[in-house]
């Protein structure tokens, strides 16, 4: 082929090839295989987008969640400072601040066995996913870590040192009815190796 000398017909020539790339290219878009691959991609996207849609809906559904525990509680309940020790009837108080993402809960439950305490759970949440802290059994700060099921968090205790003969334990915070909130705390008999509810609290918004 003789060298093209002239940036005119040069020029020209690549246009033409251009736009026969294009036709074919074109043609090829049309055939069965990439309607096929339309098709895939189309549903990859509508699946990639109810994700998010779902991961955003959760979200909202946990903000709204946390929010009804927000306010002010009162109410009574029973503590065991071990789980071989008496039971003892207690009244608390308790003031809880919610946002999107976390909840603060600081009271102080007292007994007329002269028993009075602190306690407060200090939890951050991702998607139902929560972490945080806890004070409540004398031990110093407990780590806290668990999930969300309906209206009832549950969470495993670490605690700062040994109670009842190990470190662990769990705990429940749930929502009931319209305006009340249970917390429950569980421990193993050490002796019996049985769970024992150590502290169960009722409250009503005040």
């Amino acid at each position: 082929m003789r060298p093209i000398r002239n940036q005119f017909t040069a020029e020209r020539l690549y246009d033409t090839l251009l736009l026969d790339q294009t036709s074919v290219v074109m043609r090829m878009l049309r055939g069965p295989k990439v309607t096929q691959l339309m098709k895939v991609l189309a549903c990859a996207i509508a699946v990639a987008t109810a994700s998010i849609v779902m991961a955003c809906d959760a979200k909202a559904d946990e903000s709204a969640f946390l929010k009804t525990l927000a306010g002010n509680w009162s109410g009574k309940g029973t503590v065991k400072v071990r789980t071989n020790a008496p039971t003892m009837t207690v009244t608390c108080r308790f003031k809880s601040d919610a946002n999107a993402s976390s909840l603060a809960l600081n009271g102080r439950c007292t007994s007329l066995v002269l028993f009075s305490r602190v306690i407060s759970a200090n939890l951050k949440a991702s998607g139902d996913t929560y972490t945080g802290s806890y004070v409540g059994a004398g031990t110093g700060t407990a780590g806290l870590g668990g999930k969300r099921a309906g209206n009832a968090i549950s969470l495993a205790i670490r605690w700062a040192k040994e109670v009842n003969g190990d470190r662990l334990a769990q705990m429940t915070i749930e929502k009931t009815g319209a305006s009340g909130m249970r917390l429950t705390t569980v421990d193993t008999d050490p002796t019996t190796g049985r769970s024992v509810v150590t502290s169960r609290i009722e409250l009503r918004r005040s």
